[in-house]
């Protein structure tokens, strides 16, 4: 069976031979697990047990919060309003989502850009330090992403610096996750989360230690990534896929919920800024294989992407 690779990427000297290891993997599978990337456990941890405590408040608390009233892709997703398999049923799990944090007096704010509002957080009374440590963990994850991008800019025959100036104001989105315990009896063909393919550039996923993740693989077969304490899952979006011309490869995946526990998992996606022009790189076209996508923007495509996945709100 094929295996999803293991990568310490604390163990390269320079971008350009972990862009080499990092490429391979974006070329194969689309998917590979990270170890060494310097987010410490206690912040991980931290983050999980704070988004423990929020999933465990009342539904109430939780609507105040829905994504229905909040709009700009931020705030509660309660169970089955997502579907990420839109021929499926609603997905069995239920999420917050937290974006670029920005003040209600930013420019993009005021002027009502898409994606650009303010993030909606519980109250400080009933969930003290949640706010700041999701913020740290974004930043944590942020940089990270940045550091992984100039390594794949090197893979991709790009300047090193290419994707900085494309994801340093990103649609980014930390998202908590939980997925209840597998019901008896589901709809026909639902799931925690249905098949799909990520939006962004690149996922960076912690999770605990319940499974249920699998990728599919080239010829077919799923396959559950390796479950490594502190390690970060990550795989190619569907943004960079096109950045490269279908050189990276963006996997279908999906989330089964496990039976007789529940499942927590935070994902970091890395979208682009949202005026930051999605088109194919010139290294990774050739005569034989030109561009196959128009350009788009960034904000552009995760709307085309998010209106799809959340259709049954409207």
């Amino acid at each position: 069976m094929p295996e999803i690779p293991l990568i310490d990427i604390a163990g390269f000297a320079d971008h350009a031979s972990l862009g080499r290891a990092l490429g391979a993997a974006a070329r194969d599978t689309g998917f590979f697990v990270i170890t060494g990337h310097g987010i410490a456990p206690t912040m991980t941890d931290a983050v999980f047990a704070q988004a423990q405590r929020f999933f465990a408040t009342d539904p109430d608390t939780k609507a105040a919060l829905s994504i229905k009233r909040t709009g700009n892709n931020r705030g509660y997703v309660a169970l089955g309003e997502e579907r990420l398999d839109a021929s499926k049923p609603g997905d069995v799990k239920e999420a917050f989502n937290i974006g670029w944090d920005l003040p209600a007096d930013h420019p993009d704010v005021i002027a009502c850009k898409p994606f650009r509002g303010v993030n909606v957080w519980p109250g400080k009374q009933q969930l003290p330090g949640f706010r700041a440590t999701m913020l740290a963990y974004f930043d944590a994850c942020h940089r990270l992403g940045m550091r992984l991008h100039r390594a794949l800019a090197h893979d991709l025959g790009a300047a090193e610096n290419f994707f900085d100036d494309k994801l340093d104001q990103p649609l980014a989105t930390l998202r908590l996750l939980h997925y209840p315990p597998r019901p008896d009896r589901f709809e026909p063909g639902q799931t925690g989360a249905g098949e799909h393919t990520d939006y962004g550039n690149l996922t960076l996923l912690a999770t605990d230690d319940a499974g249920g993740l699998e990728v599919r693989t080239r010829d077919g077969q799923w396959v559950s990534p390796p479950s490594i304490p502190g390690a970060l899952i990550c795989n190619i979006g569907d943004c960079l896929m096109r950045w490269t011309n279908d050189v990276y490869v963006s996997t279908p995946h999906r989330v089964v919920n496990p039976v007789g526990r529940e499942r927590f998992s935070v994902a970091f996606f890395l979208d682009p800024n949202p005026d930051a022009v999605v088109s194919c790189l010139p290294g990774c076209a050739t005569p034989e294989r030109p561009a196959r996508y128009r350009p788009t923007t960034g904000a552009d495509y995760l709307k085309s992407r998010l209106d799809a996945t959340y259709a049954q709100l409207n």
